[in-house]
């Protein structure tokens, strides 16, 4: 039997993560092209309160992994963040795809109703079932970050469009 949840998580986040792939090869490409500062490009922000692209990544990729594996009920690997080129950024997103290509589908049979808390950053902790972490928490924070790495990209110039972003299906 197929798992709504895992239906809804893992092949989508390897769509969205293979379309980042293709953004951030497309962004590294263009600074090559243009004698951009790879760098200009990886600190840019849409506005000064907002994470860099390459936070934004980062912080993408993290949700990508820890939904994945709390949906799944595994631990959340935990992947240092020493990240400072494009080519850095690429290793990042193939290693959580390997990741989350790894977790079976029947882990994920009771993710709907599998009791999920996280404390997100503050002390305050946050009690949802699964179906309700994934539709309601973690599918929004991830688009949300690789949407405004996208924009970054096309803010500065990056020759990107939404098929781009969209990525394979």
């Amino acid at each position: 039997m197929t798992s709504a949840i895992y239906t809804a998580s893992i092949p989508v986040f390897k769509q969205m993560l293979g379309g980042l792939q293709e953004v951030l090869r497309k962004a590294e490409a263009h600074a090559v092209a243009k004698a951009i500062d790879p760098n200009a490009l990886l600190q840019a922000r849409l506005f000064p309160d907002m994470f860099p692209l390459l936070r934004q990544v980062l912080v993408a990729t993290d949700f990508a992994k820890s939904v994945s594996a709390r949906l799944a009920g595994v631990e959340v690997p935990k992947i240092e963040e020493t990240e400072q080129t494009f080519a850095d950024l690429q290793t990042r997103i193939a290693t959580v795809l390997a990741f989350i290509e790894g977790l079976k589908e029947a882990s994920f049979d009771d993710a709907a109703t599998r009791e999920i808390v996280t404390q997100a950053g503050t002390p305050k902790e946050k009690r949802f079932n699964g179906e309700s972490y994934l539709l309601n928490y973690g599918l929004p924070h991830f688009f949300f970050h690789t949407t405004t790495a996208y924009a970054i990209l096309r803010q500065a110039g990056v020759e990107v469009g939404k098929k781009d972003y969209i990525g394979t299906y």
